[in-house]
């Protein structure tokens, strides 16, 4: 019996990861695609700064074809919608069903995709859903899961955690009040190994750039 294909919805870090792991653990959906945003002006993925390149690696180590939707910089939400709009209407006529989601807590990211994909046939799945996010960063840590937090938000934390590794020593080292997966907008991370992955990314990291309030690792593939 054919299983529900299904997109998984790829920002390149470790939220998204994690979650393509559970569903690959469940085996009941085919994950035939990895859909990204990646803002054209800058070539990388959108939010998280990481390199296409990279993120192209990602995919071919993980399995899956890319999916990407590019968009502007800065990106009116207009024009992001339509794009998205677009990328759901070919996932449709390929007979998609199911588009899994990384997302831990916040409702209104939740409630703002399911109304987005209410009435498209595409069923959006949360494999993370409420999960409490320290024991979750410890879960995904213990199960071989490698990242690098590639963009923090400078209100929130030094731009010298951007380029540290997700690791025990990152979780004991966070500010109080900061969530242990940056659910709340404090870091994301770009991915290099894991369970979800055939083989281990070599990844270096370059220099720091601060923009609008943010600050960026970049992060270049190794040869």
């Amino acid at each position: 019996m054919s299983r529900p294909k299904a997109l998984i919805s790829w920002s390149s870090g470790k939220d998204s990861a994690f979650a393509l792991h559970e569903v690959l653990r469940a085996g009941e959906l085919d994950v035939v695609g990895a859909l990204t945003t990646v803002t054209e002006t800058f070539d990388r993925v959108s939010i998280h700064g990481v390199r296409r390149e990279i993120l192209r690696a990602q995919c071919e180590a993980a399995g899956l074809p890319q999916r990407i939707v590019p968009i502007p910089y800065p990106c009116p939400n207009d024009i992001y919608e339509a794009r998205m709009g677009e990328a759901v209407a070919q996932a449709i006529a390929d007979g998609i069903t199911h588009m899994i989601f990384g997302d831990l807590f916040l409702a209104d990211i939740r409630a703002y995709r399911e109304q987005k994909l209410a009435g498209t046939g595409i069923t959006p799945v949360f494999p993370l859903w409420q999960r409490p996010t320290r024991a979750l960063a410890q879960a995904m840590i213990a199960s071989g899961l490698e990242a690098y937090l590639a963009t923090v938000d400078m209100k929130k934390l030094p731009v010298a955690f951007a380029g540290r590794r997700f690791d025990a020593a990152l979780l004991a080292d966070l500010p109080d009040g900061i969530d242990p997966c940056g659910e709340n907008g404090e870091f994301h991370t770009c991915v290099v190994a894991g369970p979800m992955f055939r083989h281990r990314l070599v990844v270096t990291t370059g220099e720091r750039v601060e923009r609008d309030g943010y600050g960026y690792c970049d992060l270049m593939l190794g040869r």
